[in-house]
């Protein structure tokens, strides 16, 4: 894989769809449908895929493609992909929250060693370099040439003081449960996969997702927070995520800055 052209293609189909997406939440009203499994879906969720699927399949014609809004893809046994989550956080999108993002990143033998995430409301955005290493990019955003890049790193966690992340709209009772475990300084939520990227930039040390979540949801936000020094792993063996239709099962899930003291 060429990572300086991965690199920009993902940057760029990221900008292009967080663009696209703008237009539908800034518009007065837009259609709402619910999905198979009662998730909402939304205009913007398939013109965003469109446009970014497009792109991958013309820049990496070689590399599959997994991606949230094509049911064809999810099928696909393979370690080594691009996935792709066109519009993570529909319902905040919906409630006009503003905490969504688009989610693009790579897989290598069921590693995310890649991604961007783009949050176009926020105007946060989030990637790895060609090197791997995780920035924040400052607006406003040109999508042919990069601004100032800012490197990130995760936190030094005082366990005596952990300042917590969590979901704003998969929040229950078996999270606060596990977050009471800590000595807990502070906590906040967020929306979609913003919260792995406030654990890579040290505005958070703790990140733990207690409920349902798909390999889209996350791949870009691991991706983003190992290249900042952090880690995501399994709930119940605190062992690296691996990504993958064999390797990925719905699994509950911890992503913390390093030194954070995980309990079981």
């Amino acid at each position: 894989m060429d990572f300086d052209h991965l690199t920009h293609a993902m940057r760029r189909l990221a900008l292009d769809a967080g663009d696209r997406i703008m237009q539908v939440y800034n518009a007065p009203d837009f259609q709402v449908r619910a999905k198979s499994d009662a998730s909402p879906v939304t205009e913007a969720d398939e013109a965003a895929d469109a446009l970014i699927s497009e792109g991958l399949a013309e820049a990496f014609p070689q590399v599959p493609l997994v991606t949230e809004e094509q049911a064809a893809s999810h099928a696909q046994a393979v370690s080594t992909f691009l996935i792709v989550d066109p519009l993570d956080g529909t319902k905040e999108f919906v409630q006009r929250r503003g905490d969504f993002t688009v989610n693009i990143a790579y897989v290598e033998n069921g590693v995310p060693l890649r991604g961007v995430v783009y949050a176009p409301a926020k105007g946060r955005l989030f990637y790895t370099l060609a090197d791997g290493r995780s920035v924040e990019e400052d607006g406003p955003f040109d999508r042919d040439a990069p601004g100032v890049q800012r490197p990130i790193t995760v936190s030094v966690p005082d366990n005596r003081a952990l300042m917590v992340v969590a979901s704003k709209s998969h929040r229950d009772q078996a999270t606060d449960d596990y977050i009471a475990r800590y000595a807990v300084r502070d906590m906040t939520s967020a929306g979609s996969s913003l919260k792995f990227c406030l654990v890579a930039t040290g505005e958070a040390d703790l990140y733990p997702r207690l409920g349902r979540t798909m390999e889209w949801d996350t791949a870009a936000g691991d991706a983003v927070l190992r290249g900042a020094g952090g880690e995501v792993v399994r709930f119940d063996d605190h062992t690296p995520l691996t990504y993958g239709k064999a390797g990925f099962e719905n699994p509950f899930f911890v992503a913390h800055a390093p030194g954070v003291l995980l309990v079981r």
